[in-house]
């Protein structure tokens, strides 16, 4: 040992390499000496030790332990959250008939306040009663958001100091707080002066849920009134209002008349209604209505669907009677007089200089379609319940009487998932139908 700490001279490398060298060298025994002394006092023989030889510079560190080596262990993975206990589980289910509505969730906080006076567990019944607020129908109710952030114990987790409150100060309870809101923002829910004051008690004024908080303030005001076609909250139950606000909804035209062809019938005694005559509404404006008049008997016309439409959590599903784009030859183009033309000016002088690299021509992309004369939503997706709509547009249409029809049927695809917490409706039929009949005679009958 002391002669490594003594040199006769020699670089500043070779002393540095020497002391770095000794100072491993005296670790390397301290380490061995230290098992040693502890066998001793354990009363363990020598021979079952493990053998720790000292280390060196180029030693193998094979070797050795990787306690011993210089280089810091990689940081453990983050551990999932812990599942809530099984007593806040209890809470939910103490309900003396069973039933699952706003009183009975109110209930189970209220007793978690009562029972655990600490609030100790606080953050996992919380989680645990975010998931369960769509069971009992108070995922919308924004006293209820309000309780659960009551839960939270005050005048704790606010940061005191400049440095509590440049870095998060507890992380847990501060993430748990943003799941609250961020469960507010999804269902459509304005944070209100109550939800300050919570926020504010629990968290102070420079955390991040009072940001998030700040957040949800400025921009639910300013895209509160962003749709210029609003959709209701609450939604009809019935299926039959619920169609007509889905076609009202496709229909630009303001003066299309919605026509129900078809009440659903009445149920039974047992509660089941009659699957043959389901619900058959439709819309047409007056422009649909001559244009099929106009259309030429010659060319078949076309049922197609079911397409979806989503009305904030449930689908509604519709059809469409279209025909085929006419042939460039057989289109009539319609004149609009210079003065008439709103998109381009009558007159325009531009004396700019072009080179050979101006492009006078834009690229659009437009894809031109057929006509659509009439849309309609039904309670069945078949042949049979479209064809009394097709009778019912007779009365209205006469010349329809006259255009073969033909069924495109097909299965609707693109279900969304339940577990992402929308309704998932009843599936269109299967299988694809697709009929064409020679003889318009025959196909109209069979329509009919």
């Amino acid at each position: 040992m002391l002669s490594l700490l003594s040199w006769p001279g020699g670089c500043a490398t070779e002393r540095g390499m020497s002391w770095a060298q000794a100072i491993l060298l005296a670790r390397g025994l301290s380490r061995g000496w230290g098992g040693i002394c502890g066998a001793a006092l354990t009363g363990a023989p020598f021979s079952q030790l493990p053998p720790q030889s000292p280390r060196g510079l180029h030693c193998s560190s094979a070797a050795h332990n990787s306690d011993s080596s210089l280089v810091p262990r990689p940081p453990e993975p983050l551990r999932k959250p812990a599942k809530a206990l099984a007593q806040h589980e209890e809470l939910f289910r103490q309900a003396p008939d069973g039933t699952r509505d706003k009183a009975s969730f109110v209930r189970a906080v209220q007793n978690f306040g009562q029972h655990n006076v600490h609030r100790r567990g606080h953050v996992d019944f919380i989680y645990l009663a975010l998931r369960k607020m769509r069971e009992y129908g108070v995922e919308r109710d924004l006293a209820v958001y309000n309780l659960l952030l009551d839960v939270f114990p005050k005048e704790v987790f606010r940061a005191r100091t400049i440095f509590q409150k440049i870095f998060i100060h507890y992380p847990r309870q501060q993430e748990c707080g943003i799941a609250v809101l961020e469960q507010m923002e999804n269902h459509g829910l304005m944070p209100n002066k109550e939800t300050e004051f919570l926020l504010i008690q629990i968290f102070g004024r420079k955390s991040y849920p009072m940001l998030k908080f700040v957040r949800m303030q400025l921009w639910f005001s300013r895209f509160k009134n962003v749709n210029p076609f609003p959709v209701p909250r609450d939604l009809p139950q019935d299926p039959v209002d619920l169609a007509r606000l889905g076609l009202r909804h496709i229909e630009p035209d303001l003066s299309a008349r919605v026509t129900v062809y078809q009440m659903p019938s009445s149920k039974d005694s047992i509660g089941t209604a009659d699957p043959t005559e389901p619900h058959i509404v439709g819309i047409q404006s007056p422009d649909q209505q001559a244009a099929l008049a106009r259309h030429n008997p010659a060319r078949p016309i076309f049922v197609e669907g079911p397409f979806s439409l989503w009305l904030h959590n449930k689908c509604v599903y519709y059809h469409i009677l279209r025909a085929d784009l006419l042939p460039p030859e057989e289109r009539e183009v319609e004149e609009i007089p210079e003065e008439w033309n709103l998109y381009y000016p009558m007159q325009l002088d531009l004396d700019y200089g072009r080179s050979g690299w101006d492009d006078y021509q834009f690229d659009i992309n437009e894809v031109e379609e057929g006509p659509i004369f009439a849309m309609c939503m039904a309670g069945a997706h078949d042949q049979a319940t479209l064809a009394k709509w097709i009778q019912g547009l007779q009365e209205t249409n006469p010349a329809l009487a006259r255009i073969p029809v033909v069924f495109r049927l097909a299965a609707s695809t693109g279900e969304l998932l339940a577990s992402s917490g929308l309704e998932e409706p009843s599936p269109p039929p299967p299988e694809e139908q697709e009929e064409e009949e020679d003889d318009p005679q025959r196909q109209q009958r069979g329509q009919s």
